[in-house]
């Protein structure tokens, strides 16, 4: 288990949800279907897949900030719809809050959980929505939420990333009853009810993967 975030784990982190969402491909497209376009499953796969590429360049980024970053940035440049500029905005916010100039390079869990809660006010920022509006900010807050109650209990960063991933797990199933207010989904009105949203399952990976390549 790894004590601090370096950009092995940033890189192994990026790769596993790469990995995760191939996997999840047509059970995240059916999602989007039944309330959004239908796309979600196949335009994160086609930017994580450009992530990779990103990645795996001979002059790829040297620290877990610049990881994230480059990440982000190439989600926002490769990915159609709302998801790109969403999940890029999320972690270049993410990357720069860990490459802090008055620290090292490598975070511990105190600093991983800023980012994480700056990266969770991005996605706000950007979008717009509060919890209970069924988007994948239904899954941010209370995945960030239980990383942070996991840190003040004294978890090691490991620990913390595995709370925040059974909150966000948890989180996607909750966002099921509800009724869309943002984004394409709330064309439905009372129709999106009875509907998982694709993007909280999507960040369920995220977080999901997180917390595997921190327990490996």
């Amino acid at each position: 288990m790894a004590d601090l975030f370096d950009a092995g784990l940033a890189r192994a982190w990026m790769l596993r949800t790469a990995a995760a969402v191939t996997r999840e491909r047509d059970r995240l497209t059916e999602l989007d279907a039944a309330i959004g376009d239908g796309d979600h499953g196949a335009n994160l796969q086609r930017g994580f897949t450009a992530v990779v590429s990103a990645l795996d360049s001979a002059d790829g980024p040297s620290t877990p900030g610049a990881v994230l970053v480059t990440a982000g940035t190439t989600l926002i440049s490769s990915v159609g719809g709302a998801s790109g500029p969403l999940y890029g905005s999320a972690l270049r916010a993410l990357g720069k809050a860990l490459a802090t100039p008055t620290a090292g390079p490598d975070a511990d869990a105190e600093r991983m959980l800023a980012a994480l809660g700056a990266a969770r006010d991005a996605l706000q920022r950007l979008g717009g929505a509060v919890a209970g509006d069924k988007t994948m900010v239904d899954v941010w807050i209370p995945a960030v939420a239980g990383f942070g109650f996991a840190v003040e209990g004294g978890a090691t960063l490991a620990g913390a990333a595995q709370s925040a991933a059974s909150a966000a797990e948890a989180a996607a199933k909750d966002t099921i009853p509800l009724q869309a207010h943002k984004g394409r989904a709330s064309y439905l009105g009372s129709r999106s009810i009875g509907h998982q949203d694709p993007g909280a399952t999507s960040s369920g990976l995220l977080f999901r993967s997180l917390a595997e390549v921190l327990t490996d």
